[in-house]
């Protein structure tokens, strides 16, 4: 089955103030939709057409070279806006709880030292791109990516990712990035971030 954007799991102006509702209709039905069209385009006529976008990406090197490119930037960011929508809510913030929350508090000592180490990793991303928490095979991780390389395209299960592409904040936020990611933090969905690392840690043991 050819990708699809899933629809918003909330209204479009349910994360306002934080997120405003035009920002939130152009980067879903417009920005999203136009990785999806071309992503589809890409994958039309090929062995690959009903393949998952995870699979797709962790399969990226497989394919011709003509349409890699395409594929990274595309089926990337049908993968990284399905995870964003998802792991934001209205009734979002506070902290983890349970075996997430005990998983950050002890590699990173804080939920305020992890938030921070997320955010310095989408201040500092250069251009567009995204700054993540993952589950690398090991435990928590937390880098940035530049434009819509995914973490799954190095085998690593993305957990978190705040977009950091202008799109995702300018109407609201200009050039205040730093001022977008502090407010992020209070639409962040973390039972299903949670459900994410619970995930991830069941795939780790299955596998050994």
């Amino acid at each position: 089955m050819a990708f699809e954007v899933p629809p918003l799991p909330y209204d479009y102006n349910a994360l306002e103030p934080h997120i405003d509702e035009e920002t939130m209709h152009l980067h879903h039905d417009k920005h999203h939709q136009a990785y999806v069209d071309k992503a589809n385009a890409a994958l039309a006529d090929t062995d690959w057409a009903h393949e998952s976008v995870e699979h797709v990406l962790s399969i990226l090197e497989t394919f011709p070279e003509d349409k890699q490119k395409v594929l990274r930037n595309n089926a990337g960011g049908h993968a990284n806006h399905s995870l964003f929508w998802e792991i934001m809510s209205p009734d979002g913030g506070g902290e983890p709880e349970g075996d997430l929350g005990d998983a950050i508090n002890d590699l990173f000592g804080s939920l305020d030292e992890l938030k921070k180490a997320i955010n310095d990793g989408g201040v500092n991303r250069f251009g567009s791109g995204w700054t993540w928490l993952v589950h690398d095979g090991t435990g928590l991780a937390v880098y940035s990516t530049a434009n819509q390389d995914s973490p799954i395209m190095q085998s690593d299960e993305p957990l978190l990712g705040i977009d950091v592409w202008e799109h995702a904040y300018y109407l609201s936020y200009q050039n205040r990035r730093p001022d977008y990611l502090e407010a992020w933090w209070n639409v962040v969905n973390w039972p299903a971030v949670a459900e994410r690392y619970a995930h991830a840690v069941g795939k780790v043991q299955a596998a050994t």
